[in-house]
């Protein structure tokens, strides 16, 4: 096939999915972006709002969300005992980039100077909602071994400092999946719940959906044709009422008062009902892939 995939039929048909979500972290995290003097640097971006404002915000980058999810596939425990990784033979910096491996048919191939499979997951957004700037925080390297008094070597801790991105940040995310199965979706909402709690550098790690009035701020569309508003916050915002508000509002269409849209060739599920349908698709993959 010219694309690499293999053709499926009508009872395995491909759709797009997408998911919005608004994530929160629940403490202190650190992103890293580089090392300075004696600083490690979370990563942050810089922008400049219509009414000529200039920001500078926090920022958990896509790239390095699909690098958690991909790992979170690899590392899935199967059924006989091994993990997904090492039964297709597909691992980090080199996967096996087969078009019918539950990971690369979605994520994509990796091997270096190589073309390989395409990936058609793609991840969206990242920029936190609040102003507010990383805070520094001294820390202290210990050594691995202590070393005996006949050495004299110093074993002293090594102070440095770490930025942070402060607890109760809100970030708008989105994943969205091109021309994949029920089946091979069901990888990706896998992959995304799993990775939740395992997003951040070093300790502590996880972050969570943020939920208003009790229901998550999440969206699931499985579509044909790109219907519907799509819940995606404006960076330049700082309000999180209004991010929430707006978020809110772009879920839902005026015609329909449900968790569950459902018109021709486009399907919507809002809060608890994108969670729930979500979970499915992840049982799915642990029963029929795992």
């Amino acid at each position: 096939m010219a694309t690499g995939l293999p053709k499926t039929d009508a009872k395995n048909p491909r759709l797009h999915f997408d998911i919005y979500a608004i994530l929160e972290g629940s403490q202190e995290l650190y992103f890293g972006h580089e090392v300075q003097v004696n600083v490690n640097l979370v990563e942050t971006v810089k922008l400049s709002t219509k009414d000529g404002r200039s920001l500078e915000k926090c920022y958990i980058s896509p790239t390095k969300r699909r690098g958690v999810e991909r790992r979170c596939l690899i590392w899935a425990p199967v059924k006989t005992g091994e993990l997904l990784g090492d039964k297709q033979q597909c691992g980090i910096p080199k996967t096996c980039a087969e078009p019918d491996c539950p990971i690369c048919s979605s994520y994509g191939g990796l091997i270096a100077g190589k073309k390989t499979l395409i990936g058609r997951v793609t991840h969206g957004g990242g920029v936190a909602v609040q102003e507010i700037y990383p805070v520094d925080k001294q820390r202290a390297m210990h050594p691995s071994r202590i070393a005996s008094p006949e050495t004299g070597k110093d074993e002293t801790p090594i102070p440095f400092k770490r930025q942070y991105n402060q607890p109760g940040l809100l970030y708008p995310v989105s994943n969205h999946a091109l021309s994949i199965t029920d089946l091979e979706f069901s990888s990706v909402a896998y992959a995304f719940l799993d990775a939740l709690p395992r997003i951040g550098s070093g300790n502590p790690k996880g972050i969570a959906i943020a939920e208003h009035n009790q229901k998550p701020l999440l969206v699931l569309d499985r579509y044909l044709v790109p219907k519907g508003k799509r819940p995606i916050i404006s960076p330049s915002e700082t309000n999180p009422e209004v991010a929430i508000e707006e978020f809110m509002r772009l879920s839902r269409t005026p015609e329909i008062n449900s968790d569950h849209i459902q018109t021709s060739h486009f399907e919507r599920w809002i809060g608890d009902a994108a969670l729930e349908k979500l979970q499915e698709y992840s049982s799915n993959f642990v029963d029929h892939v795992l």
